[in-house]
C-alpha cells in the first residue's frame, strides 16, 4: 500500500506492507538512519522520534499508523539547542542511543517549560545507555532549560 508521511515537513510517498515498522521505513526506505535500531521491541530508545508533538519508539509503530501525522526525526531538529547541550555537557560515548536520547529530551523540553528534576529523571527512564552516565544528559538538559529561562527575562 502506499502511504504519505509528513516527516521532517516534507511529505514522503512510501510503499509499506501492512507489518512495516515506521523505523524500517525511514531507516530502509527513505533513507532516514539517524534512529536506530537496538531492542526492537520497545525498551531501548535508540529508535525515538517525535510525532504530534511526542517521543514516540519508531520499532513499535507500524508504519501505516503514522500516517497523517506529524513527524520529526533527528536529521529535522538541525542544531536545536539540546544537541548543543549534549556536546558541550560530554552527554554520550559511543553515540549509537544519542540521537534517540536527543530526540525524547527535545520533547521533553518542548512539553514542558520548567520540569522538575523527577519529571526530568522519569523521562529519561525511557532510554536506556551502556555507555555514560545519565548525570550529563540531565545536564544537559537543565542547561537549555537555564538559557530559555534566562533568554525569557530578557
Amino acid at each position: 500500500m502506499s502511504v504519505n508521511l509528513d516527516i521532517n515537513d516534507e511529505i514522503y510517498q512510501a510503499e509499506i506492507r501492512p507489518f512495516s515498522t515506521l523505523l524500517s521505513i525511514l531507516r530502509l526506505e527513505l533513507g532516514l538512519t539517524g534512529s536506530k535500531p537496538g531492542c526492537l521491541n520497545g525498551d531501548c530508545g535508540a529508535c525515538t522520534i517525535i510525532m504530534d508533538g511526542l517521543p514516540y519508539k519508531s520499532c513499535i509503530i507500524l508504519a501505516v499508523e503514522a500516517a497523517g501525522r506529524k513527524i520529526t526525526t533527528i536529521e529535522g531538529l538541525k542544531n536545536a539547542p539540546i544537541q548543543t547541550a549534549f556536546i558541550e555537557n560530554f552527554a554520550f560515548q559511543c553515540g549509537y542511543c544519542t540521537p534517540g536520547f536527543i530526540m525524547n529530551c527535545h520533547a521533553l523540553i518542548s512539553k514542558y517549560q520548567n520540569p522538575s528534576k523527577e519529571t526530568i529523571k522519569e523521562w529519561l527512564e525511557s532510554n536506556i545507555c551502556r555507555c555514560t552516565s545519565y548525570e550529563e544528559i540531565e545536564k544537559a538538559v537543565l542547561s537549555v532549560i537555564h538559557n530559555e529561562v534566562e533568554s525569557r527575562k530578557e
